[in-house]
């Protein structure tokens, strides 16, 4: 292993693991160990769309990789092509659901000689992750806990308003949104769109904490409860978010109007209709969503929740979080107390 990370107190080994996805893209996972070695199986974390895998290290007392080390499991956070780490890409879920995930976790058990994996994935991550899971892809993975959305994405009426309406026109003017434009908006479509954000959004002083919730939800914050991060961490987040297709948003729009996930590419191996025939996965789901979330509504993961269970009574699970909100289940500063031991729970079963 390479090179020490230092995350809060901890000292851990990192080394990043390239893998080369079936239509050519070079993606990468970051292997996170630490002092001790790990005595459980991997555990993989799939951010969401226009982040990166460092969202999931906030600058917290202790974070979800701490608990993770600190809990024995060895720690995989991928890359996909949604990843910020990468040069940006026109991708949709389709494409990350039958190439990403699915070599992330061969990778994962060629790396280790394991014999299964264990998912904890995020809003897009979940979604596109979910995708794979139902098609058959990822077999290996015995017990998955998704955060905000999975099968069925319920946004509010603002967000859906922003979908139909103005996205059609965003798409006249550029291929992407970025609210790390808040920093810097290099063209006329970002310098436009930065002036409508900063008309409309007074919740704080951070451009780019505005710029996230015009692009992702509704909300004064949309993405989080500002009294739930500290002041580090809503700095942080300054270079935490980069540019997301608005080739994704259009996706999302038709799930949306569907009232749950359907493919667009016509790719083999994915279901046109992801509720048309039962999973092909025996994996455990964990849903988790934040009570106040307001990118993905709760009932998001209370339908998946409900669906899941219809297929299979008494073994999946649902967690409501009072409080809390979409991004800050992870990066919260109290997230440690009151989110990360469930999660450890669910994993251990």
């Amino acid at each position: 292993m390479s090179p020490q990370l230092s995350i809060g107190a901890a000292v851990y080994d990192e080394r990043i693991v390239p893998f080369v996805t079936e239509d050519g893209l070079t993606l990468n996972l970051i292997n996170i160990q630490g002092a001790r070695k790990p005595y459980r199986c991997p555990v993989m974390l799939v951010h969401g769309a226009g982040v990166q895998a460092n969202i999931f290290r906030a600058p917290v007392a202790k974070n979800i990789v701490d608990t993770l080390i600190d809990g024995g499991y060895d720690v995989w956070l991928e890359n996909w092509r949604a990843s910020i780490a990468l040069p940006p890409n026109l991708w949709t879920l389709d494409q990350a659901a039958v190439y990403d995930h699915p070599q992330a976790v061969k990778t994962i058990i060629n790396e280790t000689g394991a014999t299964q994996v264990k998912a904890i994935i995020h809003c897009q991550g979940s979604t596109s992750f979910i995708m794979s899971a139902i098609a058959g892809l990822v077999p290996d993975v015995t017990t998955i806990i998704s955060n905000a959305v999975s099968l069925h994405p319920v946004v509010p009426c603002w967000s859906r308003f922003k979908l139909q309406c103005l996205l059609p026109m965003a798409r006249l003017m550029t291929d992407y949104l970025n609210p790390h434009w808040g920093v810097a908006a290099p063209d006329f479509a970002a310098k436009l769109i930065t002036l409508v954000v900063n008309l409309t959004h007074h919740e704080c002083d951070n451009a780019v904490c505005k710029q996230v919730s015009f692009t992702y939800g509704s909300g004064f914050p949309a993405l989080w409860r500002h009294e739930n991060l500290n002041d580090e961490t809503h700095e942080w987040l300054k270079e935490e978010f980069g540019a997301v297709p608005l080739r994704f948003f259009a996706q999302i729009t038709r799930c949306i109007q569907q009232g749950h996930l359907v493919s667009v590419d016509g790719l083999t191996g994915l279901p046109a209709d992801f509720t048309e025939a039962p999973p092909k996965t025996s994996a455990r789901f964990a849903f988790f969503a934040g009570a106040k979330n307001r990118c993905f509504l709760p009932i998001s993961q209370v339908l998946s929740h409900a669906y899941f269970s219809a297929l299979r009574g008494d073994y999946h699970s649902l967690h409501i979080l009072p409080g809390y909100g979409h991004l800050d289940v992870f990066m919260g500063k109290h997230a440690a107390q009151d989110i990360f031991p469930l999660i450890l729970q669910e994993l251990d079963n």
